[in-house]
């Protein structure tokens, strides 16, 4: 039984176009902004013996370390196919989104054990200084933010970039309330009670994060496409009797792939059929790297791997 495949030129032509947009520049301004900060924030906090300051000072520097991985991410992603990594290093920043959010939850533990401990055991802590670098926080965050906002739209990895940055900016105006509510009332519980506050958003903002990314990692259908619609959509094209064997994965955190039999007695429908079907599924769904293998049913054997229950 003959079983073409049809590999989706067009679409993999407007994923090479469109898809890579180079944010090098971004990242490296961003990482440079967030660094200095950091050691800035870290030196200030030990001074004023903050732990606001220094739970702040510790997420950020899950942010340099998370930038830095989604900046290799997006260089080796740009890594030709080669005839061990025949996908190239694309899912590269699928793995780089799943090392950032257990990095960030790990740092989170510890700043919330310490947080718990300074409940306990109060320490006096300065609030003008925590006002201030909190202040400077917030432009340092933001600004970094501002520089893959264009982006955020069509790159999860820019998107998280983004994200991440906007909730930094509005962690940051926290401590800022933080510091002035230590100087109006002189209450020293008011920093670690905040520090437990921060970790709690930073493990909340986190979570979906790693949901996403394990989903990559496992070859979960990608948010946002609905297999479900594919498969009808699949289903419903002319002479087309039945479908099996569909797949629908992550490559990257940007770029989807197809693969499916369809059963067509009526024979091959052609090369231009198979480019438009790909078309269609990169514009409806977004998927960018269709694989079709058309079955023809035109003997009593079956596709062993029809069954649902078979991958």
């Amino acid at each position: 039984m003959a079983h073409p495949d049809a590999h989706d030129h067009h679409a993999d032509a407007h994923r090479h176009a469109g898809g890579r947009a180079d944010y090098g520049r971004a990242f490296a301004i961003g990482i440079g902004l967030n660094l200095g900060y950091v050691v800035a924030e870290a030196a200030l906090g030990i001074f004023a013996g903050s732990l606001a300051l220094l739970a702040d000072a510790g997420h950020n520097l899950g942010d340099v370390l998370g930038l830095a991985l989604s900046w290799g991410a997006a260089v080796l992603s740009q890594r030709q196919p080669s005839g061990r990594f025949t996908y190239g290093l694309r899912s590269s920043s699928i793995l780089a989104a799943l090392t950032n959010a257990l990095v960030l939850l790990v740092v989170t533990g510890g700043i919330a054990w310490e947080a718990l401990w300074r409940l306990a055991h109060p320490v006096a802590v300065a609030g003008v200084t925590i006002a201030w670098v909190a202040a400077i926080g917030i432009l340092v965050n933001g600004a970094t933010a501002l520089l893959f906002a264009s982006g955020r739209g069509g790159d999860l990895n820019v998107k998280s970039a983004f994200v991440h940055m906007m909730a930094d900016a509005l962690v940051a105006a926290g401590v800022v309330v933080t510091g002035i509510a230590i100087m109006v009332t002189g209450l020293p519980w008011l920093d670690p009670a905040v520090g437990l506050i921060v970790s709690a958003a930073i493990v909340y903002g986190t979570w979906d994060l790693i949901k996403d990314a394990m989903g990559l990692a496992l070859d979960a259908v990608p948010g946002g496409i609905d297999a479900a619609a594919v498969r009808a959509h699949l289903a419903a094209l002319p002479g087309v009797a039945a479908i099996h064997d569909l797949h629908i994965w992550g490559m990257s955190t940007t770029e989807t792939a197809l693969t499916c039999h369809l059963v067509m007695p009526g024979g091959h429908p052609g090369d231009a059929v198979l480019g438009r079907i790909g078309r269609e599924l990169d514009e409806r769904f977004g998927i960018h790297h269709a694989t079709i293998q058309i079955e023809l049913a035109d003997s009593e054997e079956i596709c062993a791997l029809t069954p649902e229950s078979v991958v």
